[in-house]
């Protein structure tokens, strides 16, 4: 091939990466300018947020925001709350649906398909469709105002039956029948040779989760009522209606909330773009 033609086509190759990653970095500041203005917001004077132009960095830091935030509504109390439900919800939702994934990937039984299928549908069916239901069957329970009604509810996922089940298949069936030939139960074969391999799969499931139930507000707000059971959400919200007019409270706040949620993602980042990419390879 003419060298002329070769160095054509890696300059049109290097402009376009560039063209590219320019695209990139304009959305990137795009979806982070929100976030700083936050931080910025958090650290201010409430006099001083809303200002024209915008200060991005304030004239006076005011971190007291961040102790100040504390003093205002139990904090503290609704953290406990939203760490305890979307620790314990997130446990039990990799537990089940790592188990269900095992059985519709790797277990041969009749109709097994068809049953796999037939609970994945029910991811079309939207939750204002069952709401009520629910609702009736939890007070029945005698679980309302109870942060056990929101785990009971959210103990089954079929979105991450599906993405573990995705994974699953990706895992060559012979290592499992290898397995049973030596003896090993299914059991064994679960603990020791299917789990160890699905790490990126875990580790998406597990953000997912996380995030999903630490930003969750209606399940909570129909269930809960009382002050010492509320979550983060709601005593955000509960911040705003008290304190509207103290918006660098209100930011920071805000800023302590999303945490929880970054340490979870940041720890785990590496795994999940290869969890979530594999588990479209095979259906």
């Amino acid at each position: 091939m003419d060298q002329s033609v070769v160095k054509k086509e890696k300059n049109n190759k290097v402009i376009k990466n560039i063209v590219i990653y320019i695209a990139l970095i304009v959305l990137s500041i795009f979806v982070l300018v929100p976030f700083i203005w936050m931080l910025s917001a958090s650290v201010k004077s409430s006099n001083q947020v809303f200002t024209v132009p915008i200060q991005w960095i304030p004239k006076e830091f005011h971190f007291e925001n961040f102790i100040n935030i504390w003093k205002k509504v139990p904090l503290t109390m609704f953290f406990k709350n939203t760490i305890f439900l979307s620790v314990v919800i997130t446990l039990i939702q990799l537990l089940t649906s790592s188990f269900a994934a095992y059985g519709f990937s790797k277990a041969q039984f009749k109709g097994r398909d068809v049953l796999f299928l037939a609970y994945i549908g029910t991811i079309a069916v939207p939750w204002q469709v069952y709401m009520i239901p629910q609702f009736i069957m939890m007070k029945g329970l005698g679980l309302t105002d109870n942060l056990w009604a929101l785990i009971l509810m959210q103990a089954f996922n079929c979105f991450g039956v599906f993405l573990m089940r995705q994974y699953y298949m990706s895992i060559p069936d012979e290592l499992c029948e290898s397995a049973r030939i030596d003896g090993l139960s299914e059991w064994g074969i679960y603990w020791k040779i299917i789990l160890p391999l699905t790490k990126p799969a875990i580790a998406s499931l597990t953000i997912i989760t996380f995030v999903n139930t630490w930003n969750d507000y209606m399940g909570p707000f129909i269930y809960l009522n009382s002050t010492e059971n509320k979550t983060i959400q709601l005593g955000l919200r509960m911040f705003v209606s008290q304190f509207d007019a103290e918006y660098s409270l209100i930011m920071a706040a805000s800023v302590v909330s999303i945490i929880p949620v970054a340490v979870v993602f940041l720890s785990m980042q590496k795994y999940f773009v290869e969890g979530i990419a594999t588990s479209g390879m095979k259906g």
